[in-house]
Parts: C-alpha cells; sequence; structure tokens
C-alpha cells in the first residue's frame, strides 16, 4: 500500500489522504478558495516518505523501466496497487486497459541547432497527442478507483481532448467545458472520443468557473488544471521519463510552456522527488516561456502581483488570464534558478516552421514557444554553450490547423496534362 499525505502550497498544513480523497476535497480545507479570474488558494500537494523509499527502490533498476508506463513504479503514484503473481497491478485497471494508457515510449529525441545539440520530449505521438495525457491518465485512474462514474473538466482543447479520449478508453462518462475559441480540431477531437460538450460564450477562464460550479452541484469529478492535485501529479511523470531516457543525464536547463502553470509545476515537483531520493544532484533549472498576449507568471515573478488581464495569443494551450496555478508555477521558476519569458506570436509561428521543416515534428503554437523562447535567450548569450538543453513539445499541430494554414497556402490543382508539361516537358 502507497503511503502518502496531501500538503497545501499556501498554508503548509498536511492532511490525512483519507480525509482528502473520501470526502472529495480538492483544494486545502483550511485556506482553499477558488474565485473567478483569480490563482487558486490552497493548491494541494501529494507527498511521499521518500526517506523510507530511498531503501525500497533503487535508481539502477528505475534506469531500466520503459519510458511511459507509470505503473512499473507504484511507489510514487497516489493510487492503489494489488500484489498478483509477483507484480503490482492498478487495482480496478485490467492489464489489457492499462497498457491501453501507455505513452510514448521514444519521445526523447536530440537534434541540432545552430551547430548546438538540442533535445527535445516530443509529446505529439500520446495517446491523445498531447502532453496532458500525463494528467489524464492519474486522475481518470484516480476517478475509478473513488468510484466515481463522470468526470468533468475545463479545456482550452488539450486537456478536454485528454480526458475524453482517456475516458473512453476505461468506460467513463466525460464532460467537457470550452471557450467558444477553441479550435475546431479540438472540438471536433473531444466530440469524436463520446464526450459531452458545453461550449461557453466566453474565454477558458469563464469556462473554468463554469465547470467548477456544475460539477459541484453535478457531484462529477473534477479534473480542472491545479484544482484537482491529480493533474500536478500526473504531470510529474515527465521528469521521470526524462531521467530515464537520458540515463540519469539530466538536462542543465529545460523550456516549458507556461498557461496554467501545470506542466512546470508538475514537472519540477518530479525532478525534487527525484533529488529527495538522492537520484540526482541538481534541479535543472527551468525556463517558463509564455505568449506576449497571455504572460501572467512574467508579470507576476516581476511584480510580486497579479492582476487578471484577458489572454489574445494564436498559442491557444498556453492562453489563460488567470493562471489557476499560478503561485505553484513562480516557485518552481524561483527555487530551480530559472526565469520566466515571453514570446510574441510572431515568433511562435517562426518556431513552428522551423520544427516541423528541420525536425520533422507538427507542434502546435504552444509547444513551438519553447523553441521561440530557447532562440530569445540563446540570442542574447543567456543559453551555456555546454548546456544539455531540453524543448517540451506538448501538442500536435493537427489539433490546431489555422496557424498552418496561414503558412502553408493550398496549391494549385492542375490536370494530368498540365503536370506532366510543367514537371517533365521542356
Amino acid at each position: 500500500m502507497v503511503e502518502y499525505i496531501y500538503k497545501c502550497f499556501g498554508c503548509g498544513k498536511e492532511f490525512n489522504s483519507k480525509l482528502i480523497e473520501s470526502e472529495f476535497h480538492y483544494l486545502c480545507p483550511e485556506c482553499g478558495s477558488s474565485e473567478k479570474n483569480q490563482p487558486l488558494n490552497g493548491v494541494l500537494e501529494i507527498e511521499y516518505d521518500y526517506n523510507n523509499l530511498k531503501k525500497e527502490l533503487s535508481r539502477k533498476q528505475f534506469l531500466n523501466y520503459t519510458p511511459g508506463k507509470f505503473w512499473l513504479f507504484p511507489e510514487l503514484w497516489p493510487l492503489n496497487f494489488a500484489r498478483e503473481n509477483h507484480s503490482e497491478i492498478v487495482t480496478g485497471i485490467s492489464d489489457n486497459k492499462l497498457e491501453r494508457l501507455a505513452l510514448n515510449s521514444s519521445s526523447y529525441l536530440e537534434f541540432q541547432f545552430e551547430n548546438c545539440p538540442i533535445f527535445i520530449l516530443d509529446e505529439t505521438r500520446n495517446p491523445t497527442l498531447s502532453y496532458k495525457d500525463r494528467a489524464s491518465i492519474i486522475t481518470a485512474i484516480k476517478g475509478v478507483q473513488l468510484g466515481v462514474k463522470e468526470i468533468a473538466a475545463a479545456s482550452t482543447g488539450n486537456a478536454g481532448s485528454s480526458l475524453a479520449g482517456i475516458c473512453a478508453r476505461l468506460g467513463i462518462t466525460s464532460h467537457i467545458f470550452v471557450p467558444i475559441g477553441i479550435p475546431d480540431a479540438k472540438r471536433v477531437q473531444i466530440q469524436s472520443f463520446g464526450a459531452k460538450i458545453y461550449k461557453v460564450d466566453g474565454s477558458y477562464d469563464n469556462a473554468f468557473d463554469l465547470c467548477l460550479e456544475v460539477s459541484n452541484e453535478r457531484k462529477w469529478y473534477n479534473r480542472n488544471t491545479a484544482f484537482n492535485p491529480l493533474t500536478i501529479e500526473g504531470k510529474k511523470s515527465a521528469a521521470f521519463d526524462i531521467f530515464i531516457s537520458c540515463r540519469g543525464e539530466i538536462p542543465d536547463t529545460i523550456f516549458v510552456p507556461v498557461g496554467d502553470g501545470v506542466i512546470i509545476s508538475g514537472i519540477y515537483k518530479g525532478f525534487r522527488e527525484l533529488l529527495a531520493l538522492g537520484w540526482i544532484e541538481r534541479i535543472p533549472r527551468l525556463i517558463g516561456v509564455q505568449a506576449q498576449g497571455s504572460d501572467a507568471l512574467v508579470r507576476y515573478l516581476e511584480t510580486g502581483k497579479f492582476e487578471f488581464i484577458p489572454d489574445d495569443t494564436v498559442a491557444d494551450s498556453i492562453s489563460a488570464g488567470a493562471p489557476r496555478n499560478l503561485y505553484m508555477a513562480a516557485d518552481a521558476v524561483k527555487v530551480s534558478g530559472g526565469k520566466a519569458i515571453t514570446v510574441s506570436d510572431e515568433e511562435i509561428i517562426s518556431a513552428q516552421k522551423f520544427i516541423a521543416k528541420n525536425y520533422g515534428i507538427l507542434s502546435e503554437p504552444s509547444s513551438a514557444a519553447s523553441l521561440a523562447g530557447y532562440i530569445k535567450l540563446k540570442n542574447k548569450n543567456e543559453i551555456n554553450q555546454k548546456d544539455k538543453v531540453l524543448l517540451l513539445i506538448t501538442g500536435n499541430g493537427l489539433k490546431d490547423t489555422a496557424p498552418l494554414e496561414k503558412w502553408n497556402q493550398s496549391p494549385p490543382a492542375l490536370s494530368y496534362d498540365e503536370w506532366l508539361q510543367k514537371l517533365i516537358t521542356k
């Protein structure tokens, strides 16, 4: 049985896991609050007995695991496992269903940028083609183990399509709240997975607040990012996969696209756990990259204050006027010795083109922000040539085709004979 507690990031109070889970607390019972167009207060984190885990887990064995199969190391997940045939199985999930949830095991890739080696974590080939599967898988499994039948989430698109697809694989009903500006490809993906979709005539922040209110009234399990601590827990898995894939030789610097702030918080938590286990000597420097039209983290780190400003960017997946995990994201940046920067929509689209044409990876704009951020700091000589740099590519470009169509004009249609004359006949 995995032992863990819930700890409030705000007030620091610790809570028994049974209390939090049996009563379906999402935020801290003492100081937690969710106000419209504001970051969350009292976000809960899951903590394990790392001193005891040092005795149970082996760094050498861990490095031999297959990336993308979280169930191979049950000690680091807040899920119920049972011993069967000398191996651990996830309670309530058959082996067949579990294999359906495996992530791409070869996502850690090496390329070159201006004669410098650069690494990419390519999440575009996950089950529903985005990083959000990491959070949806752990959250949905927890829901199954808690006996829930319906799960809700607010999303700009990726978290919604992820939850819809994972729920379809597990036989659970999903309810997805989306803003009016959701890209059609993401909307269609959500609907194709059989989810019940609710388009809100407003922003993602409006959809987030509506989802909280409705799911509370209807008693739906809520997957909203940061609000449900399992979302942070799921996203930490990338740190483990990076650690395994690079054989323990972790990056010096990681560029992370930032919207709500949960990915960067999860990545930080994963490396913090590896540090607590004594398997790494430092946490990578985390660079949070935001679009200029959605830069709440950058402004918060500069001023120490949050001000709600409606978002406006082509990078919809990192578009959040009120990042719900703002405070934890800011902490991840500061403690890791990193920073937060902005890039323009033009820089994002330029980076998207480069990734596609030079690396053969079709990324959505939010993902390309990581390369745009790297280029910006490299041009300012803020990247050491000897540093090992990793970019997170968090979503597939086919999830939002409108930006692609702007720089890929439809070719002319010529007849068979016309093409022959044009291509062969002189």
